[in-house]
């Protein structure tokens, strides 16, 4: 590990002013960033414990929750107004660690963790163009069984390994943010970036600028809502495929849906053509069907991930009609 030094911030104005320096990471929980360190993937030269900042879960005036960065994954799941709200949110966050994890990872860090490719941990052995760009993508004709199918680019086909970050891009969050220039807000669907030629490029995030807090917006509809994630090994496996959705059908027809896929995008991965192609159309099993392969006509498979597309759509069909009721 190389040595660096530490701060603990105070407050968030305290953090941005450490952040500003060159060479500054932010410390969450460290469920990501310090494996990182240890591989010597990540090389910061100061940290900035962030853990102490202030801020819980709020219910805002109108309805909606401010969801601190800080706060624990289980605070969050375990929190009365999240679960009887945001079910899909609960769900994604409990699949995605075992309990000792989730006590550690804060939201913010859950956000900003990185791919788990084996190609990109593989620092001595392996190209990678998210680690050094320009050297390559060993993923691209190595083994590919876990990579992206939608948005992929010659440079790069990881995927996002974060649960929650699916539920969230199903619910149209904005992300707060501040840095030493100032505050400001950013939806939480243009937060990750797709690989394009710079792949180690990640977010939209300027240098130095901190994650403060999650704002979801009031949905009623996502009360109605699920998480399922297909995955080799029911614990200790990220996703091959998942699926957030929520469901609002009156009079036998969709009304109004939101979507996201896991497991198939360098990004949490919101399924904005199969929400088109449903809004107004009967709950059934033929329109999930039509809309799930609405999503997917795009996606360009690897050799050894082809699998995804069938079991993309099929999950999807089945978690719509779920919510649906069960519909034929």
């Amino acid at each position: 590990m190389t040595p660096f030094t530490y701060a603990r911030a105070a407050d968030a104005a305290d953090a941005v002013r450490y952040g500003a320096q060159a060479g500054t990471k932010y410390l969450g929980g460290g469920t990501n960033l310090v494996d990182l360190m240890r591989e010597t993937i990540e090389r910061p030269e100061r940290l900035v414990d962030v853990t102490r900042l202030p801020g819980g879960i709020e219910e805002l005036p109108d309805g909606g929750l401010l969801i601190g960065a800080a706060v624990r994954n289980t605070a969050v799941a375990e929190n009365k107004l999240v679960r009887s709200r945001y079910p899909l949110l609960v769900r994604a966050i409990v699949a995605g660690a075992s309990a000792q994890i989730r006590n550690m990872a804060t939201v913010g860090g859950n956000i900003l963790q990185r791919t788990r490719c084996a190609y990109f941990y593989d620092e001595a052995g392996s190209r990678c163009n998210k680690r050094r760009p320009g050297e390559g993508c060993d993923a691209v004709e190595g083994f590919n069984r876990n990579h992206a199918i939608l948005g992929a680019s010659p440079a790069c086909v990881a995927v996002h390994p974060s649960d929650m970050c699916v539920a969230l891009a199903a619910l149209d969050p904005v992300v707060h943010l501040r840095s030493a220039g100032g505050e400001r807000r950013l939806a939480f669907t243009e937060l990750h970036r797709l690989p394009g030629e710079r792949p180690d490029i990640e977010t939209m995030l300027e240098p130095g600028e901190l994650i403060t807090a999650i704002e979801l917006p009031p949905l009623p509809f996502a009360a109605r809502s699920s998480y399922r994630k297909v995955r080799d090994r029911s614990s200790y496996a990220f996703a091959l495929v998942s699926v957030a959705a929520a469901l609002y059908v009156e009079g036998g027809q969709v009304r109004e849906v939101r979507i996201a896929l896991g497991g198939v995008a360098h990004k949490p991965w919101r399924a904005e053509r199969a929400e088109a192609v449903l809004r107004g159309q009967p709950a059934s099993a033929a329109s999930f069907a039509a809309a799930a392969a609405a999503e997917l006509a795009e996606a360009q498979p690897l050799p050894g991930n082809a699998f995804k597309i069938e079991l993309a759509y099929r999950t999807l069909v089945a978690v719509l009609g779920s919510l649906a009721g069960g519909v034929a």
